[in-house]
């Protein structure tokens, strides 16, 4: 699959290691002098190593690789102590990587790790064995941005917690209007299809300019689905976005797809994009397509 994986330009890396230390799941050796990724199973692709290069020789790129494997990060790191395991939890959690902080609890619990789980950032305050189920008490923490990991920030994967008021609110101006995304980033090249957010979610998928076109676009179109922006006309790379479509619909498992496109011609390609993954995917999620005539009304809305 294609995922974002950190890319080290070797004319560059001066051999200081600093990456390497600062790289808590282990992706990262010194070989000949060199700074050099030795499997794409231990990168995280949230971009930590970056900021601890003094030479700007990392950065992130789009590439073919294989899944990220929280089990085989625990497994490599494990034995490296407590201060290890708990740096590479908090790095997730840093990044709202709630699915992979559980998995890391729960190999943790497995395996009778002597790790002290109140370590960890917004922790519940419990010893290992008063923990029911990690899931239990992982979904407990408050799992809010902080950006501490590196990487780009206008590129870190956020949720934003919407107040239950949120709801009922009636506002007596578009200006006063509550905002219903969930999340960030929401431009297609930059989402993780595997992100919390995504998982057993409905997902909303939009051409750039609807939201711009329509003045009811948060209150009835986005609320309560993850997103994903693109412009099929000038966006490169558009097998990138089979790609994490696919992997929306059979890794993170979401629930429904829909996908909103202005009435121009060239909108089109985005639905021919959710057509390629949907007949790419292993799984099937029912997929509605809604027009978006350049007035903001809705031309077409349908199930294909």
């Amino acid at each position: 699959m294609k995922r974002t994986i950190i890319k080290i330009d070797e004319d560059l890396c001066n051999g200081c290691e600093l990456c390497v230390q600062g790289c808590h799941e282990g992706a990262l050796q010194m070989i000949d002098g060199k700074a050099r990724m030795i499997s794409d199973l231990y990168c995280d692709g949230l971009g930590a190593c970056i900021p601890e290069c003094p030479v700007g020789a990392i950065t992130l790129e789009e590439r073919e690789a294989e899944p990220y494997d929280e089990i085989k990060v625990m497994q490599r790191i494990s034995p490296k102590g407590e201060a290890t395991v708990v740096a590479h939890l908090n790095h997730l959690i840093d990044h709202n990587q709630t699915e992979y902080v559980e998995q890391g609890i729960q190999y943790i619990i497995d395996n009778k790790l002597d790790v002290d789980l109140n370590k960890l950032k917004n922790a519940p305050k419990a010893n290992n064995e008063n923990i029911e189920t990690p899931q239990k008490e992982t979904k407990k923490m408050e799992m809010h941005a902080n950006h501490g990991g590196g990487g780009c920030p206008g590129s870190k994967m956020m949720s934003f917690d919407k107040p239950a008021a949120t709801a009922a609110a009636t506002t007596t101006a578009a200006t006063d209007q509550p905002s219903e995304l969930r999340q960030w980033p929401v431009q297609m090249h930059l989402v993780n299809p595997q992100a919390p957010y995504f998982q057993n979610a409905d997902v909303l998928m939009a051409a750039d300019c609807v939201a711009f076109s329509m003045g009811n676009f948060h209150s009835k179109f986005l609320k309560g689905k993850g997103l994903a922006i693109a412009c099929p006309k000038l966006d490169n790379g558009k097998d990138i976005y089979v790609d994490k479509l696919t992997a929306m619909i059979d890794m993170a498992k979401i629930n429904t797809l829909t996908v909103m496109i202005m009435e121009v011609p060239c909108c089109s390609g985005l639905l021919q994009i959710a057509k390629m993954a949907t007949e790419k995917a292993s799984r099937k999620v029912p997929v509605k397509a809604l027009v978006v005539g350049l007035d903001g009304e809705i031309k077409s809305e349908e199930w294909i």
